[in-house]
């Protein structure tokens, strides 16, 4: 006599990771191909349709260095440390378009996918990620011609130049902490969407890009160098043209900030992921 065959129905249950440190980044490696696909739709979205293309990467930081250059070193004589000034200012404008794009664009990251958060699943901290990728594109272009314009001026990289990597990857975590911050923000209050120009903008002022750090008082620099931007600006211009020796207790101090700003972000961000469907 034959048993009946009984079928066995299998419930897959896909939810958050407990925990409020728990980032899950085993499932964003394993969404790798979507994190790839979101950095290169942005990619071909900012250029499509566009009569420069890729040339808009290198316009704006050209465009800006030579009104800072008229403006602060041929009217204000403002010192650069020794270096041509064309090249001082657009070495540290790299840096800071970089991550001004990088903020801009990843603390906005959620509002603007808000549709695909609310229709699949998938690791939510992709989104930020992507958008703090994509600017490295824009940043590769730039940094071309700025190694035109050092063999114009008669600058050769240094020694140093290996270390630049270093304050890119600064450059990129100083913004992923901005972003998980910003992020989770902007979607439950629509004000932190027209507040973020405005930070970076007074962010801007606030770092040595059209002023060398030596123009800071000696007593104020510490609390200057709470500024993570100010450390990587320096160490930029420190690999790219090895001028002088950047001064490292500046640079740790930024380093600290970044990582309580990269903490503290991971803990709100991971707090906040449970209602992004339901606020967005």
């Amino acid at each position: 006599m034959h048993q009946p065959k009984t079928s066995v129905t299998s419930t897959i249950r896909i939810e958050p990771s407990s925990g409020w440190l728990t980032l899950d980044l085993r499932s964003v490696w394993a969404y790798r191909e979507l994190l790839y696909f979101l950095a290169w739709r942005d990619v071909k979205v900012r250029y499509k349709q566009t009569v420069l293309g890729i040339a808009w990467a290198v316009i704006q930081p050209l465009i800006t260095m030579a009104i800072f250059t008229v403006i602060f070193s041929y009217i204000g004589r403002f010192p650069s440390d020794g270096l041509p000034y064309p090249i001082f200012a657009y070495s540290g404008l790299i840096a800071w378009i970089y991550f001004a794009t990088a903020v801009t664009q990843s603390g906005n990251s959620l509002r603007g996918d808000a549709r695909l958060i609310e229709k699949i699943y998938f690791p939510r901290l992709i989104l930020p990620l992507s958008a703090v990728t994509t600017p490295l594109v824009d940043f590769f272009f730039s940094f071309l011609l700025l190694l035109g314009m050092m063999f114009w001026f008669g600058s050769t990289p240094t020694w140093s130049l290996p270390f630049l990597p270093i304050f890119l990857l600064l450059a990129l975590l100083t913004a992923l902490s901005m972003a998980l911050w910003l992020a989770p923000l902007n979607i439950r209050y629509r004000d932190i969407g027209h507040t973020i120009p405005f930070l970076i903008q007074v962010w801007m002022y606030a770092s040595p890009l059209v002023y060398p750090v030596s123009m800071i008082p000696e007593k104020w620099r510490l609390l200057y160098s709470l500024n993570p931007m100010v450390g990587v600006i320096e160490g930029f211009r420190w690999a790219l043209l090895g001028n002088k020796s950047p001064d490292f207790k500046l640079m740790t101090v930024g380093l600290v900030v970044v990582l309580l700003l990269l903490w503290g972000g991971a803990v709100f961000f991971r707090r906040a992921e449970g209602t992004f469907a339901d606020v967005v």
